[in-house]
């Protein structure tokens, strides 16, 4: 069955279960936010955030022109002909909470927490802004994922203490990780410093034994390639930066 949801295409990954920050300046996610704070206080304020596999996540507003400078972008401007070529196959639904308009009117902030995976059957660009139509994708199990998932949280604990060396600073303790393999599985992919098409590879594993191979197979070669090139710069494991759109 699918159903249809307001677009939100980046050029990064959200996890179900993960939190990330949005700044919304464009007009045609302006327009997105709005329709989210009609939704009644009792319905989820959901949208799809989609990967982007070819385009830019903020568009040209014009082309050149002088009497075109100020054109607004149209709901599909970075995308191409058909937006759907433009976005990988499965996204994820993100639930929009603590919205906040920035004192000078001039967009939104918000925080974007994952909930569950999408594949993308079609894009309507009629509208404001994008509209998909999506199918839920189910979380599998798959063969052998609770002990993978230990040997996952093995691999990532070495991987924590060798990238915490590479930025010269120490870890603050021993942190709490979770269980459940699926929970592990998708906030080892969130904390890994991995390109975002190999996140992108994560999110749309057919089940999450098969994530966490994959996740396994990446920890140990990156703590690998740490080891030999202490100097290696890296981000904060948990922080993600605020995507502006």
């Amino acid at each position: 069955m699918t159903t249809h949801l307001p677009l939100f295409p980046l050029n990064t990954v959200l996890f179900p279960g993960l939190v990330m920050p949005l700044s919304i300046f464009e007009p045609r996610y302006r327009a997105l936010v709005r329709a989210l704070l009609e939704t009644s206080e009792d319905e989820p304020r959901q949208f799809g955030v989609i990967g982007i596999r070819e385009g830019h996540e903020v568009a040209p507003t014009g082309s050149g022109l002088p009497d075109e400078e100020d054109r607004p972008a149209g709901p599909a401007d970075g995308f191409g002909a058909d937006p759907a070529d433009s976005f990988f196959s499965v996204g994820c639904v993100a639930d929009a909470s603590n919205i906040r308009e920035r004192e000078d009117g001039s967009g939104y902030e918000l925080l974007a927490t994952g909930t569950t995976r999408f594949t993308l059957r079609s894009v309507d660009a009629g509208g404001e802004y994008l509209v998909g139509e999506v199918e839920e994708l189910p979380e599998e199990d798959g063969d052998g994922a609770a002990a993978l998932s230990q040997g996952v949280l093995r691999a990532f604990r070495t991987y924590q203490k060798r990238l915490a060396g590479a930025h010269e600073r120490s870890l603050s303790g021993e942190q709490e990780l979770p269980e459940d393999p699926s929970v592990i599985s998708y906030l080892v992919a969130a904390a890994s410093v991995l390109d975002t098409p190999t996140k992108q590879r994560l999110l749309q594993a057919p089940d999450t034994a098969t994530r966490l191979a994959d996740e396994l197979r990446l920890l140990r070669r990156e703590s690998a390639l740490l080891g030999k090139l202490p100097s290696l710069p890296a981000t904060d494991l948990t922080q993600q930066p605020t995507s502006p759109n």
